[in-house]
């Protein structure tokens, strides 16, 4: 089954706002044989919604909207629809009594505007949102079905995972099933992997396919497999899967799709070790990632940014002396800050950068996306220094990713 997803909103198209519902929905649907055919950005302007849902049903029997369901002025999508499908609008006592509850449970008082959200097409059947205030709107015209979800992305996350995919599910079936395989790579380049797995997508029969799916320091493999039934595929993704994991087993960090701090965590928590940063180019971001990981205080003991030659000193004990002759960017002060952040804390493990992100502070000697990285340990220090290139936020993403690598390389190999 084929679907086209239309997000809705001039702030998509201004770039105030990533859309990440379009990803999120693709992702859900796809174990069950369902594809996106198509994603559009429109802004709030009836005639431009207008067209692209009429071009939409020229494509798919299925149209997911997102976005413009609000109760403010440029919230137009519900009078859009009142149009392409018929009739006026109406007032839903049931949303009123849902959106009571929702403002009651959020500690706030209901006003004109958010009573305003029970007013619905006519034609519309009515989902109740559980987690918001704006309805979720089902049409039906000639067999097929539009759904109008908002744009607030945990919203449309809750519901269409609750409410609307298996209503799709009930009244579409497909006639395909759709399983995935992923395993997670670091330490080779997109096109060295390529050219050592040649022979194997090779060998790949018609209803396999391999996936290079990059991030920031590793490579993501995804095994799609498409067949009638899990019984016909399910034996050909386990046989391809055990290839392709021998295949790449030298340079395998995960063999599921999982962020690079999950995977370190994993590895931690395996081992019954515990973890600590200490951070002075990236910010807090490699704890940032480390505690966005559910369960991470299983591991992760704390985070000491050290931005300052005060801070390194104070907090993390790295002597002036040190700091003097080679600079605060310099493998010996990293290596002291990983050392002193394992004491203060108390970690087995303790992860440390120092570097220059830029746009300014760099010299001719250590340019702008230099970044010294060091992972002291039960068993010693590894450390390196970065040349990375780009934005500021693209220097401490990829410091961030590399330092998690360089702890994941440490922990296994204790």
């Amino acid at each position: 089954m084929k679907v086209t997803v239309i997000c809705i909103g001039d702030e998509l198209l201004i770039g105030q706002v990533i859309d990440t519902n379009s990803g999120f929905l693709a992702r859900t649907i796809a174990p069950e044989g369902w594809e996106i055919d198509h994603t559009e950005i429109v802004g709030d302007n009836a005639a431009d919604i207008t067209d692209a849902i009429e071009r939409a049903f020229m494509r798919t029997d299925v149209v997911l909207t997102t976005g413009g369901l609000g109760p403010t002025a440029d919230d137009i999508t519900k009078p859009v629809l009142c149009g392409i499908f018929g009739g006026g609008m109406r007032f839903d006592k049931s949303t009123e009594r849902n959106v009571e509850e929702i403002m009651r449970r959020r500690g706030r008082e209901m006003n004109e505007l958010t009573r305003a959200q029970a007013i619905v097409p006519e034609a519309a059947t009515i989902i109740r949102n559980s987690v918001g205030t704006a309805p979720i709107l089902m049409f039906e015209r000639e067999g097929k079905t539009l759904v109008a979800m908002p744009g607030v992305p945990f919203e449309t996350q809750e519901m269409f995972t609750s409410e609307v995919f298996p209503r799709l599910l009930r009244k579409y079936t497909s006639d395909t099933v759709t399983a995935h395989r992923t395993f997670i790579v670091a330490g080779l380049s997109e096109s060295n992997l390529a050219t050592h797995l040649a022979d194997f997508e090779a060998s790949l029969p018609e209803g396999l396919h391999l996936a290079y799916l990059p991030r920031p320091g590793i490579i993501r493999l995804r095994l799609d497999g498409h067949a009638p039934d899990h019984a016909t595929l399910d034996p050909f993704m386990d046989s391809y899967a055990s290839r392709l994991r021998s295949e790449v087993e030298h340079w395998l960090i995960a063999d599921e799709d999982l962020p690079t701090a999950a995977i370190l965590l994993r590895h931690l928590i395996d081992r019954r070790l515990t973890v600590a940063t200490a951070e002075s180019c990236t910010g807090g971001n490699i704890a940032h990632e480390i505690t966005l990981v559910p369960g991470s205080s299983e591991a992760m003991l704390g985070g000491v940014v050290s931005y300052s030659n005060e801070a390194k000193q104070n907090l993390l004990g790295v002597s002036g002396e040190l700091i003097a002759a080679h600079g605060a960017v310099s493998i010996p002060v990293v290596e002291a800050m990983a050392s002193g952040a394992r004491k203060t804390l108390g970690a087995d493990v303790a992860i440390a950068t120092s570097g220059i992100a830029g746009p300014g502070g760099g010299t001719p000697e250590k340019p702008v996306g230099t970044v010294c990285v060091a992972v002291a340990g039960p068993t010693g220090i590894c450390s390196t220094t970065l040349h990375l290139t780009g934005t500021r936020d693209r220097i401490i993403t990829r410091a961030t990713s590399e330092a998690l690598l360089m702890a994941i390389g440490a922990v296994t190999a204790l």
